[in-house]
């Protein structure tokens, strides 16, 4: 469990353990109870019930910090004490375990892993007259289930957007709580689906997940790698590894398993055909896509069906971090693959709404953060106030070579103590500069950095989503080329989305706004959401499986913090 100082508060439910727990009671991470005990005269408790309240005791007196985001030490006691410390899994038939079994047998389908809920040890125990009558058994499934629960809803290692506890998603939706009203119901099911992310992106991953994991499966996997050494190979060239291309690219969809075959003559040949369906591989996998096929491209074939499956597993990980969003609309940009969707959570939304290519911070030197933010308005023709590490590291070296560098590129120089903007610059405007007497602005019109319009969602790393006369970049596969910032591919589609909900904005009006003009800020009706999360594997509104290149190199910590949590779990089974 990853904790600071161990802080217990008397609740409720502590008070009604009063007489049975050492000094302490609930996690401050526990919600109030549902049901609170009366803390005097609880009658004597023995054979399972007594039982069960000594493994709810000794759970909620462990003092060591087990790699889970989320403190469980009092969940048994919760669960427990509101029924009584009756057991919850000994029904006619052992139908809710049975249940409860399957679904943790299940937990590959969300890339979770069932031996860290221990499903087959619980079925064994299932299958065992002696074992499935007892309280550990009892307070197994259930601490299984609750974990399960958790791990679906906030992830199994700590987030980048969750930081400290308590976790406020787990306080929202208490899987306690869940888990005793599943049962009530007979639904267990129902408590799994719930305790998924929102997010329409997780069950087209999941559903990717599937389709991945049955061609890693299939004998015709153990395809021989391509042929290696290949630094430029374009269309009509001599490929020995012809055949087996043709074989890869109609296994991962990227060719049709209709398409007619290669004629006798074609035998050995990188054909147009082929540098089709290498164009479209190329497009999933954030290369260029030119169809002709270099280091980069031959290394992304190469890559076995195993690895791809692995990356999906880690991106439904990473959608389970994000926080929970209300109905309505959400921007989401996977910084790895340089999209954007706009989508509409809630019953009956056609997602996504709209998919765009973007530019994100360069891997090197500015690599965009992520966090989730809050889209309030919209500057048409804005300025752009440069963040002073760009003024020092770019601006005032070009300034010092060259002081007429501001007017050439619509820039001035604002005084921070007040005053007129200046644009021409001497020796000692360039140390006030230095000094920090000044910020550096560009002024609207067609040189400007954000284009014409500038999404802002105020945040503490100054990030926010704009245009850009550079429109070239966007053909790029690889596009971490910004200073940290989100440019947009459609700016005009992005803006009408997010006045959507505000009729004198009508798409006549916001086109008239991105013509060069004085600067103008529009409000949005209602703040939107807007969450950059980073995934290696993710799937687009088509269905199509994208594997973008590790950029920023996150995939190996989270491997690394799964690997500590799950060689845990297994020393404690």
């Amino acid at each position: 469990m990853i904790v600071g100082k161990r802080s217990f508060r008397l609740s409720a439910i502590a008070m009604a353990l009063v007489v049975w727990l050492p000094s302490g009671g609930a996690s401050a991470a526990a919600p109030a109870p549902v049901a609170p005990v009366a803390a005097v005269a609880q009658p004597a408790l023995t054979g399972m019930a007594a039982e069960l309240r000594t493994l709810a005791i000794t759970a909620a007196a462990v003092t060591t910090r087990t790699p889970r985001p989320y403190d469980e030490r009092d969940w048994l006691a919760r669960f427990y004490v509101a029924r009584a410390y009756a057991p919850a899994w000994q029904d006619r038939g052992y139908k809710q375990a049975g249940a409860a079994i399957a679904l943790l047998q299940n937990a590959s389908l969300h890339g979770l892993s069932p031996a860290e809920y221990n499903a087959d040890g619980l079925a064994r125990q299932l299958a065992d007259p002696a074992s499935r009558t007892s309280a550990r058994f009892d307070a197994a499934m259930t601490q299984a289930m609750l974990h399960y629960l958790a791990d679906l809803r906030v992830g199994r290692v700590r987030s980048e957007y969750h930081t400290t506890l308590p976790d406020p998603r787990l306080t929202k939706t208490d899987p306690v709580d869940q888990l005793r009203l599943a049962l009530l119901s007979q639904r267990l099911d129902q408590a799994v689906a719930a305790s998924e992310p929102r997010i329409p992106l997780y069950r087209r991953v999941m559903a990717t997940l599937a389709t991945y994991r049955k061609l890693a499966e299939q004998p015709f996997t153990a395809l021989p790698p391509l042929p290696e050494g290949v630094k430029k190979l374009d269309p009509g060239a001599p490929y020995p590894g012809a055949a087996i291309l043709r074989a890869r690219l109609i296994q991962l969809g990227d060719l049709s398993a209709t398409a007619p075959a290669e004629p006798p003559a074609s035998a050995g040949i990188y054909t147009a055909a082929l540098a089709e369906g290498v164009k479209h591989f190329q497009s999933r996998h954030a290369l260029n896509d030119d169809g002709v096929i270099g280091a980069g491209t031959l290394s992304a074939l190469n890559v076995p069906l195993a690895r791809r499956v692995r990356q999906l597993e880690l991106g439904l990980e990473r959608l389970r971090w994000l926080p929970d969003f209300p109905d309505g609309r959400l921007i989401a940009v996977n910084l790895p693959s340089f999209r954007l969707w706009a989508l509409e959570l809630g019953p009956g939304a056609k997602n996504p709404l709209i998919e765009m290519r973007v530019i994100v911070g360069a891997a090197l030197k500015t690599p965009t953060p992520l966090f989730v933010g809050s889209m309030r308005y919209v500057e048409f023709n804005p300025y752009w106030n440069v963040p002073r590490s760009i003024e020092k590291g770019e601006i005032i070296p070009k300034l010092a070579r060259d002081h007429g560098y501001l007017s050439k590129n619509e820039m001035e120089l604002v005084p921070l103590g007040g005053g007129a903007p200046v644009s021409v610059v001497d020796a000692e405007t360039l140390d006030g500069l230095r000094a920090g007497q000044y910020r550096v602005r560009q002024r609207p019109g067609p040189r400007n950095a954000l284009g014409a319009v500038k999404f802002a969602m105020p945040n503490t790393d100054n990030i926010y989503l704009h245009s850009t006369s550079a429109q070239s970049l966007f053909k790029r596969g690889r596009r971490d080329l910004s200073h940290g910032c989100i440019r947009v591919e459609n700016p005009i589609g992005l803006a009408k989305f997010v006045f959507g909900d505000q009729p004198q904005m009508t798409p006549e009006t916001i086109e008239t706004l991105m013509k060069p003009a004085p600067m103008k800020t529009v409000s949005l009706k209602k703040p939107i959401p807007v969450v950059l999360f980073y995934s290696t594997a993710v799937t687009d509104r088509e269905g199509l499986a994208l594997f973008p290149e590790d950029v920023y190199k996150r995939d190996p910590a989270l491997e690394k913090a799964l690997k500590v949590r799950s060689d845990a779990i297994a020393q404690a089974h």
